[in-house]
């Protein structure tokens, strides 16, 4: 296999698609942007090292982000070059495993997505399996062992260059605040390999439950299973919670794990909820859950925050990466009327920028003329000792700096957005 992930075609794919994806640095420093001209120097000896056996990965390093439900969690960032030879690997073993995994798996494999996750999902509640097996594996990455994991890929991989690679990068170590740690169990989030990785190991799960006839969904380590009454999903979830503990040597966080009704069950940030409508009774519908609300909208504070220096337009640039990602993930849940508030709430906060920005009352006089406002309102309003966010929510701002204003100046409302997606979604 190792001639196949070697191959100049094969490589120059990996190197692209680092390049697109982007990210930080690793512990080297080296940014994706140096990539091509590093391997144009140094790629013919890194490949003689790969085949050799004698390559070394680099450390990797560590980083918080923080997380949706609160706290934080570690991503290990490789470097530019790992990266780049991960990719390679990872392009060769998923021709090797893709047509093997189960269609129930809608994580990280190509024409599949987390949309397709939510409406199977959504199906399976509303044709009358709602009582729902909820297992969140703890730290599924963390405790991944490797020795079952190359197992698993020596089963369809003999190459031993390659698998030797494999479990160098599994045992890399990983430098948390400048000190080296050694790793003996789990795969780096942050890695082009991971997802491939994880897929791999809890496909054992998904023939499992296919095996009993199961109706589940698995997003990458987020499964749910879909059972008809209270006491079939009880025997199951015992069922399935020593599967993995025994077979998988993977431990289930007890207290996020347990036996849900659509109304409480949440999935990939989407939650259900009864649907009114005349003839569908019983029936759910899909919406977002309001941590996800509430984190769109501490995002588009940041970036509507007066106090930090940036241009109107690249205000507006900013704004538009926080909601655009969001907008897309969330788009096939009844977000319609919450986007219109939402979207009042930023215009607001755009006035109160140019508000501020506006600094000095004559220059405030000014605009305001300028926008049609007359000389006598102008002045007064320019002196005005109401607060900046009350004026920006005054009739003065809102008949001035009106939306058709503000789309003349590259301004588009989440709720526009939203509504281009919808043919899409048709």
């Amino acid at each position: 296999m190792i001639e196949q992930i070697l191959q100049a075609k094969n490589l120059t794919k990996a190197r692209r698609k680092v390049e697109l994806n982007g990210g930080s640095a690793g512990v080297d420093g080296m940014q994706t942007t140096e990539l091509k001209s590093f391997i144009e120097q140094h790629g013919e000896r890194i490949l003689t090292s790969i085949v050799n056996s004698t390559y070394l990965p680099s450390p990797i390093l560590a980083v918080e982000i923080p997380k949706a439900s609160g706290g934080t969690r570690i991503l290990g960032i490789p470097t530019v070059t790992d990266r780049w030879l991960q990719q390679a690997v990872s392009q060769q073993l998923a021709m090797k495993f893709e047509l093997d995994f189960e269609d129930e798996s809608y994580g990280f494999r190509p024409k599949r997505n987390l949309h397709q996750a939510v409406l199977q999902a959504q199906k399976f509640i509303n044709d009358g399996f709602q009582d729902i097996v909820d297992i969140d594996l703890s730290k599924f990455f963390d405790e991944v062992e490797h020795y079952k994991l190359l197992q698993l890929i020596y089963n369809k991989v003999k190459c031993p260059i390659t698998l030797r690679l494999i479990r160098k990068w599994l045992r890399a170590p990983i430098m948390i605040n400048g000190k080296l740690h050694k790793r003996r169990k789990g795969v780096p989030q942050g890695s082009p390999l991971s997802p491939l990785l994880s897929n791999i190991m809890l496909d054992q799960l998904d023939k499992e439950l296919k095996s009993k006839g199961l109706k589940f969904v698995r997003y990458a380590d987020d499964f749910s299973i879909y059972c008809k009454s209270k006491a079939e999903a009880k025997r199951i979830g015992n069922y399935v919670y020593l599967f993995l503990r025994d077979k998988l040597k993977l431990p289930i966080n007890k207290a996020k794990s347990g036996i849900r009704r659509p109304s409480n069950f949440e999935l990939l940030g989407h939650g259900f909820v009864p649907t009114y409508k005349k003839g569908e009774k019983g029936k759910y519908q899909l919406v977002v859950k309001e941590s996800s609300w509430q984190s769109l909208k501490r995002k588009l504070k940041a970036a509507t925050k007066k106090t930090k220096p940036y241009s109107f337009d690249l205000r507006l640039t900013k704004i538009k990466e926080v909601y655009r990602g969001w907008v897309n993930n969330y788009r096939l849940a009844s977000i319609h009327g919450k986007l219109k508030a939402l979207d009042e709430w930023l215009r607001n906060r755009l006035r109160y920028c140019i508000w501020t920005d506006w600094k000095k009352p004559e220059r405030k006089r000014k605009n305001l003329i300028r926008l049609g406002v007359n000389h006598i309102q102008a002045y007064r309003w320019s002196r005005t000792r109401m607060g900046g966010w009350a004026t920006a929510q005054s009739p003065i701002l809102k008949t001035t700096i009106t939306l058709e204003k503000l789309r003349l100046r590259g301004y588009e409302s989440m709720q526009d957005y939203y509504q281009r997606l919808q043919p899409e979604i048709q």
